[in-house]
């Protein structure tokens, strides 16, 4: 999946989009936060991280709309225990020293389907620029509360070593795959709405 696409419209209308102005709030239920990293080159591990938080502000262009997210890595879990509580020694991760990995969103671009996020990714002490490539899965009212829910899926790599976290070479890969499925709820009260 191409994550830049540079024919895309940086100030393309989110009115492309059925988002209603204002804080979107996440659906926890129906959202994940997965990634996948090499073990020895041959294999993959699949985990994933379970608890977090997220947020959505869309304004009235793609240069207004704003994502943030902050993941606790002490829920690491990649169905193994004895690895996960490796993995968060200080050996490894050292989730003591970096409890959480934060996501600030800094530029949104598409239209349609497909979208490009661009922000600031933090772990401990160390912030690098990250792009995600974003599938727009729709909107839709939820017969549940009878409010618009909208789904996106984040996908994109990172490299251990850009944060410092270069431990396990030789049997870890370097580079981190995510995926983000996201659900979001719109604002009880949309802004923006007439007045």
């Amino acid at each position: 999946m191409t994550i830049d696409n540079p024919t895309t419209t940086a100030a393309a209308s989110v009115a492309a989009l059925p988002l209603a102005p204002g804080e979107w709030v996440l659906d926890p239920l129906h959202s994940a936060v997965n990634f996948t990293i090499r073990h020895l080159g041959i294999a993959k591990v699949r985990g994933r991280f379970t608890q977090y938080s997220a947020g959505l502000y869309v304004g009235g262009t793609a240069d207004e709309v704003r994502v943030s997210a902050d993941i606790a890595l002490a829920s690491i879990d990649t169905g193994n225990p004895d690895r996960d509580a490796h993995t968060l020694s200080a050996e490894l991760l050292d989730v003591e020293k970096r409890p959480t990995m934060s996501f600030r969103s800094t530029r949104v671009s598409g239209r349609g389907e497909d979208w490009s996020m661009e922000g600031d990714l933090t772990v401990g002490d160390v912030t690098r620029p990250v792009t995600l490539a974003v599938e727009f899965g729709g909107a839709v009212d939820s017969p549940v509360d009878q409010r618009k829910h909208a789904g996106f899926e984040a996908t994109g790599e990172i490299r251990r070593s850009d944060f410092g976290l270069d431990f396990g070479a030789g049997f870890l890969g370097d580079v981190v795959k995510v995926q983000l499925d996201m659900q979001f709820v719109e604002p009880a009260e949309p802004q923006g709405q007439g007045g």
